[in-house]
Formats: structure tokens, C-alpha cells, sequence
């Protein structure tokens, strides 16, 4: 599994007013989504820094908030920029401690495209029992026409260098609806983002 760099940080430390505001119009999707199921309590798988968390919090979200991270470093920041209000575990998602406990919604956001094997992220999160999931990945090919229209990741045709994976809405929809059933999409440019919940199975 790959490991996200620093430009986690960058991008939601970004001045840019462009940057600022679709980054804006994706936390503003990502609370719709959410407050649609009243979550009481919330995972973030691959949470980084908690900058994700931390915007719930200032938006007035009240669940319990758990972020898993593989790197102590980001773990460190998250636990720095939200306090004790929140709980924070070094580790890697594929071996999840079942003391966590379950939670009302799991968050996957920004990490799909990262893996190598994306569908084992899926089998792991229909495994855990949650009432809902919110993913979110880039919205291809436009993420990295936008990439392209900074001048930035020129020479891999505007391709983030750790993005082994990349999905238009429909192929994002296509693959999550192997294991999901819809319950929401959210559309904000350049991303992706689709609150699924477990299919279920008929006993018949």
C-alpha cells in the first residue's frame, strides 16, 4: 500500500484563492453527505494531518471522531490540531484493531487512488460493519487538466507522481457499485465523491 506524501499538507495549506475555494466546495460536499445520515460517531481512515476532521469540527459536527494514519507524523499534526476531543492511532488500515470499536460512518477520502490494489481497501471497508462509507477520489481526466493548467506535473501529463489510479465519475461509480449501494454523490470539481452503504443480502 502506498503512502501519501507531503503534498496532503501543502494542498490544504494552499494561499490560493483558487485552491482555497475548491477546496471550500469539497468540504461543503463532504458535510451535505454526511449530515444527510446524522453520523454519531465517524472514522477517517488515512486521515493525514486531520485536516478533514478539523473542518467538521469548526463546521459544528458533533459525532466522535477517530482518524487512523500510518504515519507518525501526521498523527502527530491531526492530534496537534484537534486537541482531546478527538482520537488518534498510528497504524495501518489493512489491520485494524478491533477494540476501535464500530463506527456510524467510515471516511476514505483522497486515498483510493493511492493503492495498488484499490478493491481490497473495499473488501476491507464492507467488512467493517459500518452503517455508511464517504470515499472520495480525483475526478478524471480534469484533475489533471487542472494539474496541467498550473504547469504542474508537466512532464507526466499532469498526473500526481502517487496516483497509480484514476477513475471518471462513471468508472468511479461503476467500480464502488461492485461491493456498495449508493446513498449519495457528491459533485464538486475536481473530485469525486460517493456516501455508499453495504449492500444487503436477501436471506431468500
Amino acid at each position: 500500500m502506498r503512502r501519501r506524501s507531503a503534498g496532503n499538507q501543502q494542498k490544504h495549506e494552499s494561499s490560493n484563492p483558487l485552491q482555497r475555494k475548491l477546496l471550500d466546495r469539497f468540504y461543503d460536499e463532504a458535510e451535505r453527505l454526511l449530515r444527510s445520515v446524522d453520523p454519531g460517531s465517524i472514522l477517517d481512515l488515512g486521515c493525514g494531518e486531520g485536516f478533514m476532521l478539523r473542518e467538521l469540527v469548526d463546521r459544528g459536527l458533533t459525532a466522535e471522531l477517530t482518524g487512523i494514519d500510518r504515519s507518525a507524523a501526521a498523527i502527530a499534526s491531526a492530534r496537534e490540531r484537534l486537541g482531546d476531543g478527538s482520537t488518534f492511532v498510528e497504524g495501518d488500515v489493512r489491520h485494524l484493531d478491533a477494540e476501535l470499536g464500530s463506527f456510524d460512518v467510515v471516511m476514505m477520502l483522497e486515498v483510493l487512488e493511492h493503492l495498488d490494489e484499490p478493491d481490497d481497501a473495499l473488501a476491507l471497508l464492507e467488512g467493517l460493519g459500518s452503517a455508511h462509507i464517504l470515499l472520495s477520489v480525483p475526478w478524471e481526466p480534469y484533475f489533471r487538466g487542472l494539474n496541467l493548467m498550473r504547469l504542474k506535473n508537466v512532464r507526466r501529463f499532469g498526473n500526481d507522481p502517487e496516483h497509480v489510479q484514476h477513475w471518471s465519475k462513471r468508472g468511479f461509480d461503476s467500480f464502488v457499485s461492485g461491493r456498495f449501494e449508493l446513498v449519495g454523490r457528491g459533485s464538486t470539481f475536481p473530485w469525486t465523491l460517493l456516501l455508499v452503504r453495504p449492500r444487503v443480502i436477501s436471506s431468500s
